[in-house]
């Protein structure tokens, strides 16, 4: 079984990354906004893996790790923020929240 270098494991994290970036940039619904979110620092994680692995260490694997963590959290308290908009708005579609009054 041959290695994958760690060219292909960048382009993969710079594409996954890129679409992030256009989900986050083109749409109107904040829960997919959230994915793109999530999208993009899984992208980061892999180049954190993808580096690590490149040198022979695991510090991209802790890095991950923790980028994980705060990815479930920010999932957590985006997610109640959805919820709680939806409850007070009906609506999540960002453009139909341009005012902070109830």
């Amino acid at each position: 079984m041959e290695a994958v270098g760690l060219s292909p494991v960048l382009a993969v994290s710079a594409v996954l990354f890129a679409l992030g970036v256009v989900g986050v940039l083109t749409r109107k619904n904040a829960l997919i906004v959230f994915m793109s979110v999530e999208l993009m620092l899984n992208a980061v994680n892999l180049a954190f893996v993808g580096f690590s692995r490149e040198n022979g260490t695991v510090d991209g694997h802790v890095f991950a790790v923790f980028v994980m963590a705060v990815a479930a959290a920010e999932a957590a308290v985006g997610l109640a923020l959805v919820i709680l908009l939806f409850r007070n708005r009906v609506t999540v579609v960002l453009d139909d929240l341009d005012r902070m009054s109830g």
